[in-house]
């Protein structure tokens, strides 16, 4: 399992990291407070505080491809 902070700041950026994270085969999970939603859900992604940086978990080891295709959003 692998997480890191990210920011969505546009309803384009949405989209955009919604159409990287489908890609995967395996399960990507958005964390916020004590909510916990399927990164796949655009509608998911829209109850989050957008203002605010979100956790990723990857449920993987081998998360690397993705976070090379989402590096736009990863907060550094």
């Amino acid at each position: 399992m692998k997480s890191v902070k990210i920011m969505l700041k546009t309803i384009q950026d949405v989209r955009e990291f919604v159409n990287a994270v489908t890609g995967v085969d395996y399960e990507v999970d958005l964390m916020q407070n004590r909510y916990v939603i399927d990164a796949k859900s655009l509608m998911g992604i829209f109850s989050l505080d957008l203002l605010s940086p979100i956790e990723l978990v990857a449920r993987t080891d081998d998360a690397g491809a993705l976070f090379d295709k989402i590096s736009a959003f990863i907060v550094k």
